[in-house]
This record gives structure tokens, sequence and C-alpha cells, in this order.
């Protein structure tokens, strides 16, 4: 339907309800003379006629009266929707779709997700796990989040946690019966275990950083997994060297379950970055998200009492 076709039956609704061509015109914000002319185009479109008018009202005919009878539920509803969509302005409202990787679901968005739902009531939240860098315009996600060194350059990403650094780790067990390496040329006389990342299909490489150098090193060992806890765990079994995030492995390295090796040749990466297509009309609930995953990301300021107690004051 053309667009002046759509306004001609607004028009005629408007006509019809109020009986007057003035009073009509005067709610559409046009002349009685353009209203005329709009519904004497309408009914010849038609072939039929749809108004009876006289020098002192207007009125509908039978099958103006049909017409009206569809067309009123229609507008009405279309009405209470814009009158949804407007209220969504001042109360976020409706579904967050994003796409994630497990490590980011459990250390960023779940710590702030059971307030950020109390808080928002009107908000429904679906997330989706992929190891995988989603086309989230493709899928039709609001959003996703992986690491920042990891996006595509037309995405608007916003940080929402602090830089990562990797570790590579083992058991007590394990260093019982092998030498810790030094360097990661002397990974290949070790187990290593693998992550193969199901959307690429590749085992992922172990990337190595020092003194403005890198290099990679491709694990080959007996035990290859799609999930970081399955690594953790084969790891803390005494199966193998681990190549994980630094804060997975931190309270295992805490309390001697797990020694980490290779330190200084451990690279950080950016950290996590929420990204969404650039729009001119960022939906509210993903705005909500956005703004409370940036005051938990935010580093914490010391309060002017600590400030005191710090000086001497």
């Amino acid at each position: 339907m053309k667009r002046n076709e759509m306004n001609d039956l607004a028009a005629f609704v408007a006509v019809a309800e109020e009986k007057s061509f003035t009073r009509a015109a005067a709610t559409l914000g046009m002349s009685p003379s353009a209203l005329s002319h709009a519904m004497r185009a309408l009914e010849g479109r038609l072939g039929l006629r749809l108004l009876t008018r006289t020098t002192r009202s207007v009125s509908t005919t039978e099958a103006g009266e049909r017409l009206l009878l569809t067309l009123r539920p229609a507008f009405e509803s279309i009405q209470s929707e814009l009158t949804a969509l407007g209220a969504m302005r001042d109360k976020p409202a409706g579904t967050v779709r994003l796409t994630t990787f497990r490590y980011a679901a459990t250390r960023v968005l779940w710590p702030i997700l059971p307030r950020f739902l109390e808080a928002h009531p009107d908000i429904r939240f679906e997330l989706t796990l992929d190891d995988g860098l989603t086309d989230i315009v493709a899928s039709r996600y609001d959003a996703g989040i992986r690491f920042g060194g990891a996006l595509e350059k037309d995405m608007i990403a916003i940080r929402v946690s602090p830089d990562v650094r990797i570790a590579v780790v083992g058991s007590a067990a394990y260093f019982a019966r092998h030498p810790r390496p030094t360097t990661p040329k002397e990974l290949a006389g070790h187990r290593c275990i693998s992550y193969r990342m199901t959307t690429l299909g590749g085992l992922y490489p172990w990337t190595f950083e020092r003194d403005g150098h890198s290099l990679q090193w491709k694990p080959d060992g007996a035990l290859v997994f799609n999930d970081d806890d399955m690594i953790l765990t084969a790891a803390l079994m005494g199966q193998g060297l681990a190549y994980v995030l630094e804060d997975v492995a931190a309270e295992h390295l805490a309390r001697g379950d797990l020694i980490r090796v290779l330190e200084a040749w451990c690279p950080v990466w950016p950290g996590c970055h929420l990204y969404y297509p650039s729009r001119r009309q960022l939906p509210p609930a993903l705005a909500a998200l956005i703004e409370a995953l940036r005051l938990a990301s935010a580093p914490e300021r010391p309060s002017r009492t600590r400030k005191r107690a710090r000086s001497g004051d």
C-alpha cells in the first residue's frame, strides 16, 4: 500500500468519526478542501461512495460503515502500539538478545544480571554462548561481547571489563614427572591440553610475547576440548599444561593446586567489549544494559574518608 493511500484511509476514519470535514481537518492538521479532495480520490479509487455529504452533516454509506468497522480497530491497535513504544523511552522494556562466550557470560554479565533484571522488570534477556565472532546483524542480535582485539572495525565497542592476562599452568603432580619449561620452545617436550574453536574448526594457538617479540605455539596433545572448564579440570588432574586466562586459574594458583610457568612470556589481551552496529536510535533496553555494565566495570574511586586516612588527616 502506498503512503498516500494509507493517509487517505486515516483521513476517512477521522471524517467518519467526527462526522464533519471541518473538525476532522482540524484534527488532521489540513484544510477542509484538501480533506474533501482526498476523500473524493479515495472513493474514485474504490469505485464506491463512502460518505454522504449535506450542508449540515456527513455520514457514512453502507460501504463506508463496513470500511470503518475494518479500519477502526486496526488504527486503534497502531495508535496503542505507538503509545507503548513512546513509553519505552522512559521505561526500558523489551528483549535484549546477546551473543558472547562463556568467560564473559560468567565474569562480566552474570555479576550484574540479577540486579539489572530486578531493576528493569519489563526487560527480557536472551543469551547465546558462542566462541566465534558472530555476525550480530545477520543473526539478529542486539549486541555481542568479545575481547577487544577481535572486533570488527565497523562496530561500536564499549569496554566492559579490565584487560586480561594469559597463564600457562600445570599441577604439582604433573611437574613431579616433567621439568618446568622456561621458554615456549620447551613446550615441545610437554603434554599440552588443546582448545578447539567449534566455529573455526582448528586448534587455538598459544600466543607468547617478550621484549617486543611474539610467537605462536600450536599444541598437539592427547586431550582436546571446546570448553575452558574441561581444560582447567584436566590440568588440575595432572593431565598436562593448560593455556588459560589468569583470573580463571587465580584461585587454584593461590591454593597451590596449580603452578604457573612461562609467566614472563604470557601476553595481556584487551578486556571484554560490548559491540553493536552503528544506529541512530539505540534500543532503550540495550542502552540500560550498557549503562549497567559501564558502572560495574568502572574503576572504584577511593572515598574522601579513605583519602584522609592515607594522608594522615
